[in-house]
């Protein structure tokens, strides 16, 4: 499966229209239109309504987070997800793999990005990374934190973090996409938060407000210090035709120099 590029996936109101195309221009990877948290139940249909016919003159793609299939409001949101301007269907508390699938036969063409935020879900990864037409998994750390009683953020949540990473690599699946960062202010806070999450595995980042996308960016992409030892690591093997060689006083093998290369891809 080719790896997405995508690093910063952005929320906009599916009950505030006149928003998407600010959210289209802002420099955000994908644009999730939310039809769930974002939008008060009264306003359910109507911010369906505003969505369907969006999707019948727009000129770009975007991603839907319909709301959970233990709603009222599933059948009807996934009917609209029909439109080919849905490249993907974000499911909330995905915790069974009938519901993808069930999502898989509406809108066919459309991708799947399973949010894992329940305990259920948690433990039902290993099931959700095989269904077909699922792209990444999706990490909704607040919602995780209220189920499962935890109460911090940090290191809290390295282990569940971690298993998400793996069981993405195990499936074949890219690199999953992190929680939200609440701070909106604060851009050298939601770029350090990002950057962690990259070291930990992960290879994206959803963001609530357009403020994040430019850090969020940012941090998935390789610092110029990454860069440079990449290009010295590569020069060194190419100088050594196969032998060992050694940069900064380390020894470099074929793992080292495939990692220096990938760190150059990311940066083209």
């Amino acid at each position: 499966m080719t790896v997405p590029r995508a690093a910063s996936y952005l929320f906009v109101p599916g009950n505030r229209p006149e928003r998407y195309a600010k959210a289209l221009s802002c420099g955000a990877d994908a644009v999730i239109v939310d039809l769930e948290d974002a939008v008060p139940p009264a306003a359910k249909a109507a911010a369906r309504d505003e969505l369907r016919q969006w999707l019948r003159g727009a000129n770009a793609r975007v991603i839907v987070r319909v709301n959970a299939a233990e709603t009222s409001w599933f059948a009807d949101d996934l009917a609209a997800c029909a439109s080919p301007n849905v490249a993907a269907i974000m499911l909330p508390k995905a915790d069974n793999p009938g519901d993808l699938a069930a999502c898989a036969r509406v809108a066919p063409h459309a991708r799947l990005l399973p949010l894992v935020e329940t305990a259920a879900g948690f433990d039902a990864l290993r099931s959700l990374v095989t269904v077909p037409g699922v792209e990444r998994i999706v990490f909704g750390s607040i919602d995780f934190q209220l189920d499962l009683g935890i109460s911090g953020e940090g290191e809290e949540l390295l282990f569940f973090r971690s298993q998400l990473v793996l069981a993405s690599r195990l499936g074949g699946l890219a690199a999953p996409v992190d929680g939200v960062s609440t701070e909106i202010q604060d851009a050298g806070i939601v770029q350090a938060d990002a950057a962690k999450a990259r070291r930990l595995g992960f290879g994206a980042k959803l963001c609530i407000h357009p403020s994040q996308v430019a850090p969020v960016n940012a941090a998935f992409r390789p610092t110029a210090q990454e860069v440079e030892w990449a290009r010295r690591v590569l020069d060194a093997s190419a100088r050594a035709e196969g032998a060992a060689a050694v940069v900064d006083g380390k020894m470099i093998d074929l793992p080292v120099v495939l990692r220096a290369r990938a760190i150059l891809e990311q940066e083209t």
